[in-house]
């Protein structure tokens, strides 16, 4: 085969997902990582809703609640950590000591498998590990590819977290009949250090690739313990977009809590509880590799972040007002597909696009306590919220009270994005 014959094939890749040439091998990668890193993940959500049960179904509430309070813990922990690594030694050495406290978890589960504290304990640390793996993950993408990169390619990226997220539940039902849930954080330990190929292929990368437009990234993120924290606070536009984050967890924990008891109610048999979320995850899944791989690059060159941060909290008013109406089963899978097809599809690339301009410190500090402790600060404060709607008001409400949420939800992200769309290099501290 000659050299031109053996290019065609990635010619072809480049055009279908909207990238150069030379973009291909970083898209693979970046792929990759993700898949990787999700299927890590997903393996173990179906342990840690176990987890939730077996310390008591009453007791969601307070495990939320831990989870939020070990988040106000990290943030400032990975602040002074970050301010003190090279950045291209961060995300290996933090995903490291994730895949060990992993380890440590399975070894204490073979141990004493019953043991309610060591669930309770591995429920909070998964919830918090999760969004700070997967941002931090997300800060390396931002940070490899300039604004109009950002656009093309994010999309095509996060394919691969759907993969993963397909792959790690198949995999999970798959064997954990034989390795039990010990053998199944074995298996994702292992997933996750090998993410770390990845990275290393990423860095290279860019550094083929010679410096950003922008100028080279400094070799430290300088700022204080708490600058994630104080650059937010002092920022209008990262502001802004935490609010955006909170009305998101407003909408999502509604439907959430709906979800569990309309799937309740409807059926009883917990197998078939299983088997209805299953196909939940499987058509959400399906359907946004579809959208990511070929719809999400091209909605954001030409129409803009603007469609990406609009579109599916304008679905999401039509959804809540169907559930108010009609609080059934099929009212509620179709609202939940679209929601979850929606955020990973368009809303998850958007917002990471959002900063793709920034500096460095707010890549790595502000969107990392934005993605994790002003996410589960959401989680908490509407949790709360939906217990209160139910208590003095009626289930109809939750409708109401989610429809009013996700049109300021829409208005917040076509401003946010109008913004984003008009400046080219938008300066974190304006």
């Amino acid at each position: 085969m000659t050299r031109s014959d053996g290019a065609a094939p990635i010619r072809g890749l480049a055009r279908l997902i909207v990238a150069e040439r030379d973009e291909v091998p970083a898209v693979a990668d970046g792929f990759a990582l993700f898949f990787f890193l999700f299927a890590s993940y997903f393996m173990l959500r179906p342990v840690r809703e176990t987890f939730a049960i077996a310390g008591g179904v009453d007791n969601i509430q307070w495990l939320w609640t831990g989870t939020f309070v070990a988040t106000l813990v990290v943030v400032p922990l990975y602040g002074w950590v970050a301010s003190r690594m090279e950045r291209r030694r961060l995300l290996p050495i933090l995903y490291s000591v994730s895949a060990v406290v992993m380890a440590g978890f399975a070894a204490s589960l073979a141990l004493d498998p019953d043991n309610v504290w060591i669930a309770r304990a591995f429920y909070i640390w998964l919830s918090v590990m999760n969004l700070f793996v997967i941002s931090i993950a997300w800060s390396l993408m931002a940070d490899m590819f300039e604004r109009d990169r950002g656009h093309r390619l994010f999309g095509q990226i996060a394919a691969g977290a759907s993969l993963g997220g397909l792959a790690g539940p198949l995999i999970s039902g798959l064997l954990v009949g034989h390795v039990g849930e010990p053998g199944l954080l074995l298996i994702s330990t292992a997933l996750l250090l090998v993410t770390l190929v990845f990275v290393r292929r990423l860095l290279a990368w860019r550094e083929r690739m010679g410096p950003r437009a922008d100028g080279p990234p400094p070799p430290r993120i300088a700022g204080s313990v708490w600058a994630g924290l104080t650059l937010i606070a002092r920022s209008p536009y990262l502001l802004s977009i935490s609010a955006f984050v909170l009305l998101l967890t407003t909408a999502t924990t509604f439907l959430y809590f709906e979800q569990a008891r309309i799937v309740e109610a409807t059926f009883p048999d917990r197998a078939q509880q299983t088997q209805v979320f299953a196909a939940l995850d499987v058509t959400v899944q399906a359907l946004t590799i579809g959208i990511q791989l070929f719809f999400t690059g091209r909605l954001a060159r030409r129409l803009g972040v603007t469609v990406l941060l609009v579109a599916v909290p304008a679905m999401m008013m039509f959804g809540f007002g169907l559930l108010a109406m009609a609080a059934t089963f099929p009212v509620l899978a179709f609202v939940m597909i679209v929601r979850r097809v929606g955020e990973y599809a368009l809303v998850r690339p958007g917002r990471e696009m959002l900063f793709a301009p920034l500096d460095a410190e707010t890549k790595y500090k502000a969107k990392n306590a934005i993605d994790t402790l002003v996410y589960r600060g959401g989680d908490l404060i509407s949790g709360w919220a939906y217990t209160g709607i139910v208590a003095v008001a009626s289930l109809s409400m939750v409708g109401f009270a989610g429809m009013a949420a996700a049109g300021i939800w829409a208005l917040l992200g076509y401003a946010i994005g109008r913004r984003h769309d008009r400046v080219a290099d938008i300066p974190a501290t304006h």
